[in-house]
């Protein structure tokens, strides 16, 4: 995630009234896709609430190879679509299709769909690497996590989370209002760590009282994913801001907060 929204500023469009609408209800519909596959999210990788989670077995355990394979094309899917139509050339294309009013509702949208296709089709790897039995330790551990998503959560609204999500977007152009050029803005816990949201990703998919190899598998490679999205997302915002993210980045930590 980044410090902008990747908003396309523009005037007022000159579509029809029932253009607007459908461009807001396209949006609508893209940021509910979003929250409920938010929240299957939490509940996949958490272990709980959820019809199938990252260690759900539903009658053998499929071999090992098989689902490290099938495990990991769907992380490589969801990978290459959440980064690639992220990148500033690729939405120079988009917008040529579709309109930049819902270019970001259109990325949203595509980015809850490959998270839905990993978590239908993902395989468990059931083997133990820990277990904490303690329950209090366990259930401190859960608490853990949950400060990880609330991080993930918190951090989007100080940025503006309906901007981030195409909502707010395509709500001002069904109001014929402007829609804002993308800023630079450092906002609570970003005056800390330059990617708090991808610091709470991280706290939520480690902090596990039960670690199997599936979900190990899950988190070794969201992890490798978020540091590779983090350089390629820096070098896009260093692209807009220049030396105003420069200084920035020179500044504050990336992921963990500087102690002096």
């Amino acid at each position: 995630m980044t410090l902008t929204t990747n908003s396309q500023s523009s005037a007022p469009a000159s579509s029809s009234t029932a253009g607007r609408l459908l461009g807001l209800a396209y949006g609508a519909v893209a940021y509910v896709i979003f929250l409920v596959t938010f929240l299957c999210a939490i509940g996949f990788v958490s272990g709980f609430a959820v019809p199938k989670t990252v260690d759900t077995v539903r009658d053998t355990a499929p071999p090992p190879m098989h689902a490290l394979v099938v495990n990991l094309v769907l992380l490589a899917i969801f990978a290459i679509q959440h980064s690639g139509m992220a990148r500033r050339g690729f939405k120079h294309v988009l917008t040529k299709v579709v309109s930049p009013v819902i270019e970001r509702s259109t990325y949203v949208l595509f980015s809850s769909l490959a998270l839905i296709l990993l978590f239908s089709f993902w395989q468990p790897l059931p083997e133990t690497v820990w277990r904490i039995d303690n329950a209090k330790a366990a259930a401190a551990v859960y608490s853990v996590a949950a400060f990880g998503w609330l991080i993930v959560l918190y951090s989007t609204f100080l940025i503006s989370h309906f901007e981030l999500f195409g909502l707010k977007q395509v709500t001002l152009h069904a109001l014929g209002r402007v829609i804002p050029d993308i800023d630079f803005k450092t906002p609570g816990l970003y005056r800390v760590v330059r990617h708090p949201i991808y610091l709470g990703f991280l706290i939520a998919f480690w902090a596990a009282p039960v670690m199997t190899f599936g979900h190990l598998l899950f988190a070794a490679a969201t992890t490798a994913y978020i540091f590779i999205g983090i350089a390629l997302e820096e070098r896009d915002l260093v692209a807009i801001f220049g030396d105003q993210y420069r200084q920035y980045r020179a500044r504050v930590a990336m992921l963990l907060p500087k102690i002096f």
